[in-house]
């Protein structure tokens, strides 16, 4: 799979906010954005994929590296798979792009 295609592949518009693609990795040591995989954004999060806990801790990690509200972003598809998209109320699908694009540079 290809790696630097870059923020925009990941990311989508959506109504009055946007769209973005994911690939998670639960349970892992600490919660963090890794990269670019293919035309996802890869998270690793340190809950467990039990009950909910890692989606919500998806939307926690994404929620605070774009600075806004947990509650602005939700799970739309995937809740039960690695491969989730996600919706961002309230925020253009430029703007992601601009305040994810820093963290998977370089």
């Amino acid at each position: 799979m290809q790696q630097d295609k870059g923020i925009s592949a990941a990311v989508g518009s959506c109504g009055a906010g946007a769209v973005l693609r994911v690939k998670v990795v639960p349970g892992a040591s600490r919660s963090k954005v890794v990269g670019m995989l293919g035309d996802r954004l890869k998270l690793a999060v340190a809950a467990p994929p039990e009950a909910g806990k890692a989606n919500k801790a998806v939307c926690k990690l994404v929620a605070g590296a774009l600075g806004i509200p947990a509650r602005d972003v939700a799970v739309s598809a995937g809740a039960s798979r690695p491969q989730k998209t996600l919706v961002v109320s309230g925020l253009a699908p430029d703007m992601v792009i601009k305040r994810l694009g820093s963290l998977v540079e370089g």
